[in-house]
């Protein structure tokens, strides 16, 4: 196995017509042609299903940058450059001379490392690692990018990491959450490790609570059978919110380096206090949504949606424990949802109140404790929030505001373009750089934890409750941080 992978000469994207590459990947490998960052002689192999000539694809591949790329940042030239590097290769997987042509069509390209995205349903992850393993196009030199989700529960993703493992090492497997990939995350990082004021207060000895909120305004839009069968647990909880969650609690990586950052990360996993039948209604809450109003639109209820009667979630909120010296008895409140007030995604970090308060009067009832909020969309900024002395005079002494100390990534940087989560994954993956993939040990660890969620709500037979489109979720899910006297940052 090459311990230094090179830089690859040939990305294969399968599924290159599919909804993900036609929203997201070609934009960003736009993108990085635009920055000169792809390899100079790195070329672009599309497969799908349909019948399409190279100079179809194409087209249907400008289209879709044309669409998703701004109007200020499309230059003709980047194009048509771009475009240059692509062919395109019918394949039908379950016909071996069609599996053969793309196969020999790859070898034929080939004059260096390969890098293969897996932009396909999950189910044919391990078909296709068979047949580019029955070619010989699994070497050392090849790595091999799948999308989420790796499976349904952990039985059913064991099976497919075993079944690419026999074909590809774990080195050579590149998991993608896409969150990894976005600026908010990595900003995360630096923030951690890269500023000497934050890691010695980054504990529970003054550290109070932690939210970590993933929240849409959107409904299942067209993607119903497939969020009717995973629901918002195993779609957001297992993977996105559990990666910010190890993120923000991980022990400090001895180098910024695929193996220590991992390393770190799944130990927070393994650390999960178990939820089980015992404790999971006191924990959890499930819900999911009815008909309602979304900014003053009436939007209909997920039944409607779906068109046929459901018990899936499309809300979550979990009160989690790490159980180790760091951050043993600080709660990290998770919760995700379709159809709530707004689009956000944010990490709250709040500290521990002043020990003793000198100010009396209305100061008093004043001070807050100081927080860090880090927002991950629909903005990208950090603010931290302070207590300051309201200007002005009053007859009973100091009045206190809380302030915000606040850098606006879009202010800060303005002259710097914003970013697709996927351009610097893919930069990462042609690089053979896997600090922002996720390890095998990672799954695991996670759906062992959210299996353990699923399999507590089915024995206890506890079903979603209904809450409108617009609001917060189930009104059960603010008791579950007022009980403990804590508040959802909303």
């Amino acid at each position: 196995m090459s311990v230094h992978p090179q830089p690859a000469r040939l990305l294969v994207l399968f599924g290159a017509t599919g909804d993900l590459a036609l929203r997201m990947l070609w934009a960003s490998l736009y993108d990085l042609q635009s920055e000169g960052l792809l390899p100079h002689d790195l070329r672009l192999l599309g497969t799908a299903r349909g019948e399409l000539d190279r100079a179809g694809f194409q087209a249907v591949v400008a289209e879709a940058i044309q669409r998703r790329v701004a109007v200020s940042e499309l230059r003709e030239e980047v194009l048509q450059s771009l475009l240059a590097r692509i062919d395109y290769i019918p394949a039908e997987l379950g016909d071996a001379a069609s599996a053969n042509r793309l196969c020999a069509r790859i070898a034929e390209l080939r004059t260096g490392d390969i890098v293969y995205h897996l932009s396909t349903a999950p189910r044919f992850y391990v078909p296709i690692c068979q047949i580019l393993a029955a070619h010989g196009l699994n070497d050392p030199g090849t790595r091999v990018m799948l999308e989420k989700p790796i499976g349904h529960d952990r039985a059913s993703a064991d099976a497919i990491i075993d079944g690419v493992g026999r074909c590809f090492d774990e080195s050579q497997v590149y998991r993608v959450d896409h969150y990894l990939g976005k600026e908010g995350v990595q900003n995360l990082i630096a923030l951690r490790f890269g500023n000497g004021l934050f890691e010695p207060l980054w504990n529970a000895r003054y550290v109070e609570q932690v939210q970590i909120t993933v929240a849409e305004t959107v409904g299942v839009e067209g993607r119903g059978d497939y969020y009717d069968h995973s629901g918002a647990s195993r779609d957001m909880l297992q993977n996105h919110l559990l990666q910010m969650l190890a993120l923000v609690a991980m022990e400090p990586p001895v180098a910024f380096l695929p193996t220590a950052v991992r390393d770190e990360k799944v130990k927070v996993l393994r650390a999960l206090r178990p939820i089980s039948a015992d404790n999971v209604a006191a924990e959890t809450v499930s819900g999911q949504y009815t008909a309602g109003a979304i900014d003053g639109v009436a939007v209909p209820g997920y039944v409607e949606e779906l068109g046929r009667p459901s018990n899936r979630e499309t809300f979550v909120a979990v009160r989690a424990h790490v159980d180790n010296w760091r951050w043993s008895g600080v709660p990290f409140y998770l919760r995700t949802g379709k159809r709530l007030p707004k689009r956000c995604t944010e990490i709250l970090v709040q500290f521990r109140g002043v020990p003793h308060s000198i100010f009396g009067g209305g100061a008093q009832r004043d001070i807050r404790p100081n927080a860090l909020l880090i927002r991950l969309q629909p903005e990208e900024r950090i603010e931290l929030q302070l207590m300051s002395k309201t200007p002005g005079l009053d007859r009973h002494g100091l009045r206190l505001s809380r302030v915000a100390l606040d850098l606006d990534f879009h202010e800060e940087f303005a002259t710097q373009p914003r970013r697709l989560a996927y351009e610097r994954l893919y930069l990462d993956a042609l690089e053979g750089n896997g600090t922002l993939f996720v390890r095998r040990d990672e799954i695991e660890a996670a759906w062992h934890w959210v299996d353990g969620i699923l399999g507590a709500w089915h024995q206890l037979e506890i079903t979603p409750r209904p809450y409108p489109a617009g609001t917060w979720g189930p009104s059960a899910a603010m008791t579950l941080a007022e009980r403990h006297d804590h508040h959802w940052r909303d």
